[in-house]
């Protein structure tokens, strides 16, 4: 192309058009006065630039105001969206959601519920309040086990782990895929039998189920032989175990048959007590019971004494063991020792040991009374204390501690007894007035251990419980007692893992800071931790209890020696070997301790402990960073000898900031001037979390952030217009960018965003008592007209990259950045100007020339267009929007 005299040169703009068929040329507008002319080889008339770029006038109130959502009045008639919401059910057994006021179903209100379409119009919360029904059907067929419970809460107290609990468990966890197999009289002819094989474990559940049923509906019949031939057989089910992963199932499945039976069987012969007195108290005695009670209830023990084999008349007769009352004040204690013996007579010893959990479920108090008089009984001990839950021991507590005082040492170590007690009491509380007395009576015997190890081992469980329920005090004397046992020959060093768990308990349950480093043994304690790896472990554990709890600032010296000291091992843990993520964790962690240090309006004291923490954490760089945004003072001194280049960059730019806030304006331009020089030395490749990443994406970030400030930066009266924005186009255009990359366009873009808010006649926001250009200025022609000569030359930049996409035959880039552009000049530009209207269309037309549009995008910014073009004073959209044609990808 050929330019005249005498023009002024847009190099780049007039390169750019003979490359583009003369459809599609940018600045095509024939009849137009021209600051310079092309002409281009097509032979067509010459195309003209515009002198100058029209940005959109902005009226930000308004904006503000339209992008607001539309309030709706809400009705409080029949529809509220806090209404509670019923549930009720129609005859064609729908759903129908109603407020709590409203007589008519939720499908009158105009709102939808939006989870209506779940599950045929009902959503999950209201199936439960639909289903109420056959919830309260189902609670009533298993009330027989629920009433079980409560009976037995009577006897071992409301803390006792009931039964049904404990079953679910069982049978959930103790599955098979093995086939099964089982003998049983055919329902309707117990005369003969059967082996059913090869059942699943599902078919297998359900003909024990049917069994059950049958034993039911033979009992309601009043066919009490047959239902006892039924308990016999199932109970018979139990010496198989062949399948053993399952038998822990097949005991609960066999044992729900014989509860139904025992309570059957107790029932009846209560119901024959009655006669006319109404009803028995529980606390009966056998002198209530008249003699035909007896008489029945003498004849089922019998009947099940006459069972030949071992194992279905033990189970049987332990099913009824309840019915004993009815005979004997201590009929039940009579015959615990009789069935604790026949169990001696199974040979396989699984078998045996779940009859002797069956004998133990149905009557535990009884169990206990032996346990106490048996002369070796630790070990028994031991086991109640590690199965029942924690709530049924503590509450007992005092007895066991005189049980345990009562064990013999030799057959099972008393300390081990005190450790499995110290477990209950870590997760539940015992009666308060015996807390003490359990501290001492405990302390005593684990105080005279001389094997560290068995010490640490139980000490490490009642620190747990001195926490919970103690002072610091008491929490002092443990610490001491500790230390007093562990250091001699160095044992602390076979004993970290419990001085760690130790130190998270006490964390745990002193919140207070202030108090948990005022006991006195805390920090003597934490000095048993010797070697480095484990002693920087404990130092987390507890800055991270600091960070969590602490929720004031704090200026305690107690607090801030001690904390110093343990942020201070963590930061000399650092080496040439330590891991990033290590280093980040623990730059964190001592953050987070400085950002909670304050000394309110005594500044002295503020500064004099950053400068502490600059000198203690100066390997870690991230506490470094922390400590600029601290304490301006270290901003000029500290940020040049950070090694990361985006912490320098984004430091200077946050300082340059904060002096702009404090209308100290010279350090601000300082700040950014040195931000601006610093762009240059930015590197192709960072380090991101140990992997080598393009710089470019988090450099396109912060030009972002820098042009936001810059909006507001006043002009320097000695530097010129806009110094610091020529001065950064400059390191832009000089900064050698990727090739395959468009960011360079696209933070020219931005520039071009910066300098159409810089035209308007108040900015769109301020800082307090800085004025900023439009201020300065007041919208002055030469002011305007510099900034209209930075606007010509970015976007002859954007337009030379367009061309070179084009020329690299980049055709993707190139539509995706023609339309990145045209959204631009929609948003900031004046598309009332003919020359800018006809760029913008020129734009869209070649962002979809070559069939790479987002044809998505498109179509929704032309109805943005359209939506737009509806108010006044953007109605010249309209005509816009009829040149822009979709054309459908190829």
């Amino acid at each position: 192309a050929e330019v005249e005299e005498g023009c002024f040169p847009m190099d780049m703009a007039a390169a750019f058009l003979p490359s583009l068929p003369c459809s599609t040329c940018i600045w095509h507008l024939e009849g137009q006065p021209a600051c310079y002319r092309v002409k281009p080889a097509c032979g067509h008339a010459p195309y003209s630039c515009p002198e100058d770029w029209h940005p959109r006038s902005r009226n930000y109130t308004s904006e503000f105001e339209s992008c607001r959502l539309e309030a709706v009045p809400v009705e409080f008639g029949d529809y509220h969206p806090l209404k509670p919401i019923t549930v009720t059910e129609s005859k064609t057994k729908k759903m129908v959601r109603k407020g709590s006021t409203s007589s008519t179903s939720s499908s009158s209100s105009s709102m939808i519920d939006p989870l209506s379409s779940v599950l045929d119009g009902t959503d999950p919360l209201s199936l439960f309040a639909a289903t109420a029904d056959s919830v309260t059907t189902a609670a009533n067929t298993d009330s027989t086990r629920k009433k079980r419970d409560k009976d037995d809460s009577l006897v071992v107290g409301s803390d006792f782990e009931p039964w049904s609990s404990k079953r679910g468990e069982i049978l959930a966890r103790y599955t098979t895929t093995e086939k099964l197999s089982i003998v049983s009289a055919l329902l309707n002819d117990f005369g003969s039998q059967k082996e059913l094989l090869n059942l699943t474990q599902q078919d297998y559940m359900h003909r024990i189920e049917d069994l059950n049923q049958s034993l039911k509906d033979a009992w309601a019949s009043d066919q009490k032989v047959k239902a006892l031939k039924i308990v016999i057989q199932c109970s018979k089910l139990l010496s198989d175990t062949t399948v053993i992963q399952f038998y822990p199932s097949k005991f609960v499945l066999i044992t729900d048959i014989l509860d139904t039976f025992g309570k059957l069987v107790y029932e009846r012969i209560l119901s024959m007590c009655l006669d006319n007195r109404g009803s028995l108290p529980d606390n009966f005695t056998p002198e209530s019971v008249n003699d035909t009670a007896k008489e029945t209830c003498l004849n089922w023990f019998f009947k099940i004494a006459s069972i030949r084999e071992l194992i279905p008349r033990f189970y049987v007769e332990a099913a009824i063991l309840k019915c004993n009352k009815f005979l004997s004040q201590t009929g039940i204690s009579e015959c615990l020792p009789r069935l604790t013996a026949m169990i001696r007579g199974i040979g396989d010893p699984l078998v045996a040991v779940y009859a002797r959990a069956y004998l133990c479920r149905i009557l535990l108090t009884e169990m206990m009374e032996r346990c106490k008089k048996l002369g070796n009984n630790a070990l028994l001990l031991n086991s109640v204390m590690s199965a029942f839950r924690a709530e049924f021991i503590a509450a007992r507590s005092m007895d066991f501690i005189g049980m345990i005082k009562e064990c013999d040492e030799s057959g099972f170590p008393k300390h081990l007894l005190f450790r499995s007690l110290g477990l209950n009491l870590a997760m539940a509380d015992p009666p308060e007035c015996d807390r003490l007395q359990i501290l001492n009576e405990a302390w005593k015997v684990i105080t005279k251990l001389k094997n560290p190890q068995d010490y640490i081992n139980c000490a490490d469980v009642w620190v747990e419980y001195t926490c919970r329920h103690f002072t610091k005090r008491e929490v002092n004397t443990v610490l001491a007692d500790v230390i007093k046992h562990m250091t001699p020959d160095r044992a602390f060093e076979d004993a970290y893992p419990q001085l760690q768990s130790i130190i998270q308990k006490i964390i745990t349950y002193f919140h207070d800071f202030s108090v948990l480093f005022s006991v006195e043994k805390f920090l003597p304690f934490l000095d048993m931790f010797q070697k480095e790896s484990v002693r920087v472990e404990v130092c987390k554990c507890i800055m991270e209890a600091f960070i969590k709890h602490q929720q004031d600032a704090t200026k305690d010296p107690v607090i801030l020696n001690a904390l110093l000291h343990v942020c201070k091992t963590m930061h000399d843990s650092v080496n040439a070997l330590t891991l990033e993520d290590e280093k980040r964790m623990l730059a964190s962690l001592i953050n987070g301790f400085i950002k909670m240090v304050s000394f309110g309006r005594d500044f002295e004291q503020q500064l004099s402990f950053y400068v502490e923490a600059r000198s203690m954490f100066c390997n870690l760089e991230p506490v470094l960073v922390q400590l600029v945004h601290a304490c301006v003072a270290f901003c000029f001194i500290t940020i040049p000898s950070l090694t990361s280049i985006f912490a320098r960059l984004n430091l200077y730019l946050n300082s340059g900031q904060v002096a702009l806030a404090n209308q100290c304006l010279s350090q601000a331009d300082a700040f950014f001037k040195a931000a601006v020089s610093l762009v240059p030395e930015v590197p192709k490749m960072i380090n991101i979390d140990g992997k080598m990443r393009p710089s470019e994406p988090f450099l396109l970030e912060f030009f972002c952030n820098f042009f936001s400030t810059l909006l507001i930066v006043p002009d320097h009266p000695e530097q010129g217009v806009l110094f610091l924005v020529r001065g950064l186009l400059n390191v832009i255009q000089d900064y050698t960018w990727e090739d395959n990359s468009d960011d360079k366009v696209r933070i020219y873009t931005n520039v071009l965003h910066l300098l159409s808010a810089m035209t308007q006649e108040t900015y769109i926001y301020h800082i307090d008592k800085v004025d900023s250009n439009d201020t300065l200025y007041g919208g002055d022609s030469k002011f305007l007209t510099e900034i209209n000569k930075l606007c010509e030359a970015v976007i002859a930049q954007i337009l030379d990259h367009l061309k070179t996409l084009g020329l690299e035959e980049t055709l993707k880039r190139q539509s995706q950045l023609a339309l990145y552009f045209f959204n631009s000049i929609l948003a900031h530009g004046d598309l009332r100007n003919n020359r800018l209207n006809q760029l913008s269309v020129n734009l869209w037309n070649l962002a979809q020339k070559h069939g790479f549009a987002d044809t998505k995008t498109m179509v929704k910014t032309l109805e943005y267009i359209k939506r737009q073009s509806k108010q006044p004073e953007m109605s010249h959209l309209t005509e816009l929007a009829l040149r822009l044609p979709l054309q459908s990808r190829t």
